[in-house]
């Protein structure tokens, strides 16, 4: 049986009254907003709620890569997007992890500039010829962003190195890394504590409504509050408090190895137009993706696995990433849900008078989050 209660007096008064701005997701979005909204209004109330101890959607649960857009996935958005808002949104998720990198230092959010890779299998020979065509109009563009003369390089004498099975040839973009998003969680929550911000988990949000005073928030729990304002950050869950937003959630499956001796392989890569992603993380492979394998079945917010895409990553880490080594297994396997659409810039609008929505990352929220959470913080400025 779900809980359910009444709050207390002090309960009431002391948690849950004179509550500036509600965030509702304790995500990257969420947070940043938070911090953002702290550095303008000082001694504003604000309060962020999540429906799990922690984030539970995306924010804590991906591979934990500093990227923004594979050679074969930005070729993919050019065939159905305009060719200026592709690049100002790769340009957007640069800046955003440089921005990371200059708020908190790249220790604390265990940054490493270690390149990108992205890999095409002997079948894939059309692919990387597009690729090696269109390599000189990407560096042009990408220099503008990075300011590096040669963002993507052929990197096939690195395969064997690596010990890569089934890989014919390797891309590097020399501009991406890795990150701990655990780091980075644990980071902007430290600095929403000394910022005078409440972070709570374990609170589910089930509606809200605005009145003319503020808005009414109901939670599962059976009990209602108030804010004088609000802002929806839960991402590809967006649709559960507003219906009306254009998101597709997807599911991602992702998988971590047990130690390997002498571990080849060294960085992030790509496969698959970004659909297939994995990294060196210490002695260990962690890997995930694959929704491309069932699309219609992934387009789901439901965080069971998928047996055949389960299979398929683990034929994969055995066959391409570590065809050399014996005696490994899995040691643990989770699903993170990231949130989509028809178009891959970021929901952050108006939803009311008095509340915000800033959702829909595309699955670059370590990358963008930072930015639309203060995005949605100067929006919800204009609400007070």
């Amino acid at each position: 049986m779900a809980l359910r209660y009444e709050l207390s007096h002090w309960e009431a008064e002391s948690f849950f009254s004179k509550i500036d701005t509600l965030i509702v997701g304790a995500g990257i979005v969420g947070l940043s907003a938070a911090l953002h909204l702290r550095a303008k209004f000082p001694n504003r109330r604000i309060v962020v709620v999540d429906r799990g101890p922690l984030p539970i959607g995306a924010s804590t649960r991906n591979a934990g890569f500093a990227c923004f857009g594979s050679m074969t996935e930005l070729l993919d958005d050019l065939s159905n997007q305009p060719e200026e808002s592709v690049w100002a949104l790769v340009a957007m998720r640069y800046q955003g992890l440089e921005k990371l990198r200059r708020m908190f230092g790249e220790d604390a959010i265990g940054y490493r500039k270690s390149g990108g890779y992205e890999c095409f299998s002997p079948k894939e020979e059309d692919a990387y010829d597009e690729c090696l065509r269109q390599r000189h109009v990407f560096n042009e563009r990408m220099q503008a962003i990075t300011g590096l003369p040669d963002t993507f390089v052929t990197a096939d004498t690195q395969i064997a190195g690596l010990g890569l099975g089934n890989t014919a040839h390797l891309l590097l973009n020399v501009a991406e890394g890795e990150i701990d998003t655990g780091k980075l969680m644990r980071t902007l929550l430290d600095h929403a504590h000394k910022a005078s911000i409440d972070v709570w988990g374990g609170l589910e949000i089930s509606a809200f409504e605005e009145e003319v005073a503020g808005v009414v928030v109901h939670t599962s729990l059976g009990w209602s509050f108030r804010a004088d304002s609000l802002l929806l950050a839960t991402n590809a869950f967006g649709r559960q408090l507003q219906p009306d937003l254009p998101i597709v959630p997807a599911r991602n499956q992702v998988m971590i190895s047990t130690p390997i001796d002498n571990l080849r392989l060294k960085g992030c890569f790509h496969y698959h137009k970004g659909y297939v992603y994995f990294r060196q993380l210490g002695n260990r492979v962690l890997l995930g993706g694959a929704r491309h394998l069932d699309l219609t079945g992934e387009t789901t917010d439901s965080f069971d696995p998928h047996p055949g895409i389960r299979s398929f990553l683990r034929q994969f880490m055995a066959e391409t990433i570590l065809p050399y080594a014996q005696g490994w297994t899995i040691e643990r396997e989770w699903s993170g849900i990231i949130g989509r659409g028809d178009a891959k810039v970021p929901i952050v609008k108006t939803i009311g008078n008095r509340s915000v929505a800033a959702v829909r990352l595309g699955g670059m929220g370590v990358a963008i989050g930072s930015a639309v959470g203060a995005q949605a913080a100067d929006l919800l400025a204009d609400c007070w």
